[in-house]
């Protein structure tokens, strides 16, 4: 009785209630000027006096009226009990005591009725709660999954499929019925006993606890919140022939549902779920109660269309129902016409003057029927919608009933979708057409084998047995009428997705108090929950969804492009890369359309990260580089961050695929070091770095003086030994004195400058009094900020970027290369502070220079924030992405190489990779250089002298005749041709100036 849901109806929208009008005074003539100057003051007072009175009437909730009670119910509060409004009468129990003995109980006298099947027993039917199965969950050799797939399994599914066929109250072949706890294919879930006891999955929902029990005969309008449910777009959700009850000489026309709660819907967020390749969002919004219903009726109509008509076994929520509209429709008028529709489609007394009427008569009588769902009581399934009704008699002497023609859709599983000789023959279809779009020069035969394949998939697609759509004709003997259109349908199952939302963003509201910390983004920390293996599927049984939709939904619903279940997903192969990752930044970004935590986690894997550094740091201020990194390693490690997610219990909140994804012990940890990294990375969005270190810091201990430690470190060494600055030891030192010239360069004036000088001190420098040490430490610590500040970018202004392709972006940026080149740009070889006395100016090394930076980078955080490192990245950092992304820099040489080699790939072998081979090594190990070679497909494709094997490669890509890139490069140029010729004009601009002042030196 967690949310009680209810039917809606509705009449025209005729404006309803006391109609407004404006008054209009008018000043009389013939009055002396100033008088009707004062009056047409109080004139525009009264106007505007009217104005706002209007526009607080607007503001108010929306007007209801229901319909007469009719003696059903009784607003008398002589006869209220508890919070009611409203309470049921004698004549309205006689009602429900009716409904439920004609409609309530009449699928399950049928079925007793029948004779007793018993199918024949499979694997499949064994307890999947065994102590094996807990064994195999628990087990984590590479073979353990909860759900094998073994010839053996696949054969016991075959033999599951064909049971459900032999069902002897089956009602046709190509009809699909609906079991307690069964798919079409076999049981719904496979997982051990053990897993089965917590998990999303199995509709266990933390923090849910027992309400008590509504009053059946009131209505309870004191302890229940009400919703309405809308649906948009509208597509496939407003028909041309609605669900219709007349009444008082009104039509009331089904609009929806709405919903009621023990509870008030606060901080969730809209729902959103694709169906029929469409984006839908299902507003829920608040409004006044209604009276005349009671909840026991509510309790009839939802187990007789969820249970009895569209068999939605799995779904665990009792559904309450209410008539609704804009002047209410008492809910016992909805029982009442169910009743008095309640009759035979076509009585057996009648059927020799229905095939006697006039033609123009039973099409009249066909097309009222046409789109209704009749129900045969007790068979599978019992309900269907018509979409023909035919009364050809094919034989003259025996009168046989009219013939009721359903348009179905055949299961995926059981058509050429799920044919595994039709996914196999796809696969190799696909992967050949990938090939010849690969290939220089494309041979007749391999064009022939490819047409052959399309043929064979196309003659597969049009057998009969397994084709999607499917014509199912049924006698119509047995067949009741309902009063009930697909129309209903289509809108109740979008409510096993509403309620499965708003119960687990309830759920989440137990999260928060776990954590320590409110989301106001309820979104944000549902993402962060999503494991890449989720889909939003129908919220209960996704069979019993697409059974009940195929067999009493919509007969032809509008489908949209099936671009949208991978538009944002998909990200394996090189044309999705090389698409992907040509998309520059965007300044003013949009929100991410990639639903699961992937990309959280990146985040939160450089928070974490950089809290772990920031921390160590300070706390050891004797540890050295290597130290440190050990430090960090081990708690930074999945296996520790799994432990704290245990903690906080992130398994039962991870939403995740239903299946045997993470079975084994060590997937789930994983994934959980994962959920947990996601999670630090929405708090830090959210809340700020702050609040991302108060909860890291409460769950690394336990200990409330550990804690204390850990998040009250205390400052550097050299702020302590000068608390206020130590600016003032700069006329006494020409090494400070030097660094001011830095200082002035870059803009920025150092309170503790000494601090400037420790991150220019390198390695082959000794122990001084000055700095007290080099600056490996501080460069341990600027490699982590920096990584947090690229991340932090690259994810704001990359939405598109899944996880994989914002690591490409990031190497690039964040690199020893591109480090030397902005250290060298800002001069910092001259500052670097050396053991050589002479003073001569020495050419650094790259990896040097790197360091510099990132020791730099440290001692900026340290003496101001990590607001001066944003404002500095920016400038000197983030415009090159745009010239990295344009010149293809994110992808490293020997992977572009490999790239290009497998897109050569032949048919049927294993695909050919480069190989190297080193010629000859010269120099010194400190300044060494080779010849490197490299071969592919027994050929050598190229060597050269040179000092890394990286760079031969990129020449080897780049000057090799490479379809892949021939094709990167008209890509990038078709996308990017004025961008490009801006680039080269600065370059050139950039060439010229530094000729000229080699010219002016000279």
């Amino acid at each position: 009785e967690y949310g009680d849901k209810c039917h809606m109806w509705s009449t025209g929208r005729s404006s309803s209630g006391p109609s407004r009008e404006r008054s209009y005074s008018s000043s009389a003539r013939s009055r002396e000027p100033d008088e009707a100057a004062d009056e047409r003051e109080k004139e525009r007072e009264k106007e505007r006096g009217e104005e706002d009175k209007e526009e607080e009437e607007l503001l108010k909730p929306a007007w209801i009226r229901c319909t007469h009670a009719e003696n059903f119910y009784s607003n008398d509060p002589m006869d209220q009990v508890g919070d009611s409004t409203v309470v049921g009468t004698s004549k309205l129990r006689d009602l429900y005591e009716r409904f439920e003995e004609e409609l309530g109980k009449r699928q399950e006298r049928a079925k007793e009725a029948r004779p007793k099947w018993e199918p024949p027993k499979t694997k499949l039917d064994e307890d999947p709660g065994d102590s094996s199965s807990d064994s195999e969950c628990e087990s984590e050799g590479e073979g353990s999954t909860c759900s094998s797939s073994s010839d053996s399994e696949v054969f016991d599914v075959i033999a599951e499929i064909k049971r459900k066929k032999a069902h002897p109250d089956r009602l046709h072949e190509e009809l699909w019925y609906n079991d307690p706890g069964q798919m079409n294919d076999g049981p719904l879930c496979k997982c051990s006993a053990k897993a089965r006891r917590t998990g999303i999955r199995h509709s266990i929902y933390p923090g849910e606890e027992p309400v008590k029990q509504c009053r059946p005969m009131n209505n309870n309008a004191g302890k229940l919140f009400h919703y309405r449910i809308t649906v948009s777009p509208p597509t496939n959700f407003l028909t041309d022939r609605p669900t219709v009850i007349e009444y008082d000489d009104h039509e009331y026309l089904f609009e929806g549902f709405s919903l009621f709660s023990h509870t008030p819907l606060t901080n969730i967020p809209l729902c959103r779920v694709i169906r029929f390749n469409i984006d839908y969002t299902i507003h829920f919004i608040e409004e006044m109660t209604p009276e005349n219903y009671c909840v026991q009726g509510l309790e009839l109509f939802g187990s007789y269309l969820f249970q009895d008509i569209l068999e939605l076994y799995d779904w665990n929520l009792t559904g309450r129902f209410l008539a609704f509209l804009r002047e209410v429709l008492s809910m016992h008028q909805v029982l009442l016409y169910l009743l008095r529709s309640s009759k035979p489609l076509v009585p057996e007394e009648e059927i020799a003057d229905m095939l006697q009427w006039e033609e123009l008569e039973w099409q009249k009588y066909a097309e009222e029927c046409k789109g209704m769902i009749v129900t045969n009581p007790g068979m599978k399934p019992s309900s269907v919608r018509i979409d023909q009704l035919d009364r050809e008699q094919f034989n003259p002497e025996v009168i046989t009933f009219p013939i009721i023609v359903h348009f179905g859709i055949r299961p995926a599983q059981l058509s050429y979708a799920g044919d595994p000789q039709y996914q196999k023959l796809w696969k190799s279809y696909v992967k050949l057409r990938h090939l010849l779009a690969n290939s220089p020069k494309v041979k007749q035969l391999d064009k022939q084998k490819l047409t052959q394949r399309e043929e064979a998939l196309q003659k597969i697609r049009q057998k009969n047995t397994m084709r999607r759509e499917v014509t199912v004709e049924l006698s119509s003997q047995g067949f009741w009428k309902t009063g009930i259109r697909s129309d209903v349908c289509q809108h109740a199952m979008m409510l096993p997705v509403l309620t499965h939302h708003i119960r687990y963003h309830q759920c989440l509201m137990h999260l928060d108090k776990l954590i320590g910390y409110v989301f106001k983004e309820r979104c944000l920390l549902q993402l962060a929950m999503t494991h890449p293996s989720h889909h939003l599927n129908f919220g209960m049984n996704p069979d019993h969804a697409r059974n009940s939709l195929s067999n009493c939904g919509i007969r032809q619903p509008k489908y949209g492009d099936r671009k949208v279940h991978h538009m944002y997903m998909r990200k394996k192969g090189i044309n999705t890369l090389i698409n992907i990752m040509s998309r520059l930044g965007q300044d003013d970004p949009s929100p991410s359309r990639i639903n699961h935590n992937e990309r959280l986690e990146f985040l939160g894997d450089a928070v974490v990260e950089f809290l772990t550094s920031v921390h160590l740091y300070y706390l050891f201020p004797s540890l050295e580089e290597g130290g440190l990194a050990t430090y960090r390693t081990a708690i930074v490690q999945n296996q520790h961050l799994a432990m704290l997610a245990k903690k906080l219990e992130l398994d039962r909140f991870m939403l995740y695929a239903h299946g045997p994804d993470l079975c084994r012990e060590s997937d789930l940890r994983h994934a959980m070091a994962n959920c947990f990294e996601a999670l630090i990375g929405a708090v830090y969005l959210e809340g700020g770095l702050d609040e991302a270190r108060q909860l890291f810091g409460r769950l690394l201990f336990n200990s409330e003086d550990l804690r204390e430690v850990w998040l009250n470190y205390p400052p550097h060494p050299l702020q302590v030994q000068e608390p206020q600055t130590d600016r003032q030891l700069i006329e006494t030192s020409p090494v400070l004195q030097k660094l001011t010239t830095f200082e002035d360069s870059i803009g920025v004036l150092f309170t503790h400058v000494r601090l400037l000088a420790r991150a220019f001190t390198l390695r082959t420098v000794g122990f001084n009094h000055l700095t007290l040490g080099h600056n490996q430490r501080m460069e341990f610590l600027g490699d982590s900020i920096m990584q947090l500040v690229a991340t932090e970018y690259l994810f704001i202004h990359f939405p598109d970027h899944h996880e994989g392709h914002l690591t490409l972006l990031r190497s690039s940026l964040v690199n020893n290369r591109t480090q030397a080149k902005v250290a060298e740009e800002l001069g910092m070889q001259d500052f670097a502070i050396t053991n050589d006395k002479t003073k001569r100016p020495v050419a650094l090394r790259t990896k040097t220079l790197a360091d510099l930076l990132e020791s730099f980078i440290a001692a900026l955080y340290i003496d101001k924030d990590l607001e001066y490192v944003h404002t500095f990245m920016n400038v000197c950092f983030f415009p090159r992405l745009k010239e990295f992304i344009l010149n293809q820099d994110w992808n490293d040489p020997k992977s572009q190489l490999q790239q290009c080699c497998l897109t050569l790939r032949t048919e049927g072998k294993e695909p050919d990779i480069p190989l190297y081979k080193t010629l000859q090594t010269v120099g010194p190990s400190h300044a060494r250089t080779y010849t490197v070679a490299v071969y592919f497909k027994g050929e050598r494709i190229g060597s050269q002298y040179n000092k890394t094997q990286q760079d031969k490669a990129l020449s080897f890509s780049v000057h090799h005749n490479f379809p892949q890139m021939a094709h990167q490069k008209r890509f990038i140029e078709r996308k990017y041709r004025q961008e490009l010729k801006e680039m080269r004009r600065e370059r050139e601009r950039q060439e010229k100036e530094t000729d000229e002042s080699d010219d002016c030196r000279k």
